[in-house]
């Protein structure tokens, strides 16, 4: 019965439609859920900094209050500006959640636990990160509102500017793995965790963190919803459903690139030290862990730092990480070339 059903799925293009349903939902389920919890788990963590009790009445302890601020926003009404581009202002919410969701195809979860195992995972990453700032742009233009609009340019600079630094992080990667793949780059990291890539190349690794911050529009670095000047940003005209899309798609970003670097510089599904009773614990908990140790950190920064200007911001980028990441760049691949630690494939 079971060798039928494994041929049924593996061998039949209705049974491999199956799977891969099967294997998206499995994937896509979890993260919403996540998505929900890391609302709750950001709000408690702002709380113990302010010194307050944050969420604590909806369920035992606040627990279901995501999904409270959820039903609300489900059951407000869809407002649309009348001068609005009605297609465009539904469609750009959808766009920024649903890049967010997708990227998650090539990220491995364990040691073969993926859904598309291809070799240019990284460049699959990076592209449909990039389609993440369209959502933004086509909300501030066909919002028709002044504050909405300087709010998504601001967004598109600020995202387009740090992307070029997280591009030149993956390249110092990519030249000590020696491949696109997101499971061989998590394979070269084995062993204990100074074997890990954050210890040689730390450099970098502070700079994909804080790109990741500006990237996501989080403090210090949240110019785009800058309430003092621009209302809400791009989210102004926003209400119900299409807000609470944008800000899941914030918060699946946010998901994806702490998973993105605790693959490329925290060992991804690896244990930190290789031996019992480390390693009886599967490696998507320890992949978990990991993630969850770096939007700790998104949450404590937002909770801590002032918010910079925007020619602060833009001058960090540009004059700042781009130099330094391009510099790195050049420097690791000298000592690959001269120390003969060049990967062989």
């Amino acid at each position: 019965m079971v060798g039928t059903v494994v041929t049924f799925l593996t061998t039949n293009w209705l049974g491999q439609a199956i799977l891969i349903l099967l294997e998206c939902l499995a994937v896509t389920v979890p993260l919403l859920v996540a998505v929900a919890y890391m609302t709750y788990v950001d709000r408690k963590v702002w709380a113990s900094i302010q010194l307050r009790r944050g969420p604590n009445v909806v369920g035992p302890f606040g627990l279901l209050q995501p999904f409270a601020d959820g039903l609300k926003l489900l059951l407000k009404e869809t407002i649309v500006p009348s001068s609005a581009n009605t297609i465009l202002f539904l469609i750009a919410p959808m766009i920024t959640f649903i890049t967010a969701l997708i990227a998650w195809a090539v990220v491995p979860f364990d040691d073969g636990w993926v859904i598309a195992d291809i070799n240019v995972g990284i460049l699959y990453l990076f592209a449909i990160s990039s389609l993440g700032v369209y959502g933004i742009i086509i909300a501030g233009w066909a919002s028709n509102s002044k504050y909405a609009f300087l709010g998504a340019l601001r967004s598109a600079a600020q995202m387009v500017s740090y992307e070029v630094s997280i591009g030149f992080v993956l390249i110092t990667v990519l030249l000590c793995v020696g491949s696109l793949n997101l499971s061989k780059i998590v394979l070269a990291q084995s062993g204990w965790f100074w074997n890990w890539f954050w210890l040689p190349l730390l450099p970098m690794f502070v700079i994909y963190f804080v790109s990741a911050l500006a990237e996501t529009n989080r403090t210090p670095f949240d110019l785009p919803m800058s309430e003092a000047e621009l209302v809400q940003g791009f989210q102004t005209e926003y209400s119900s459903m299409p807000f609470a899309l944008f800000f899941l798609g914030e918060y699946a970003n946010m998901i994806l690139l702490s998973g993105l670097g605790s693959i490329l510089f925290l060992g991804g599904w690896m244990s930190p030290i290789p031996y019992a009773p480390f390693t009886w614990i599967p490696g998507v908990i320890w992949f978990a862990l990991k993630i969850a140790l770096l939007l700790f950190v998104f949450s404590w920064t937002k909770g801590t730092l002032p918010r910079y200007r925007y020619d602060q911001l833009m001058r960090l980028g540009w004059k700042v990480f781009l130099p330094v990441s391009l510099g790195w760049v050049v420097l690791t691949a000298a000592v690959l070339q001269f120390g003969g630690w060049v990967p062989q494939h």
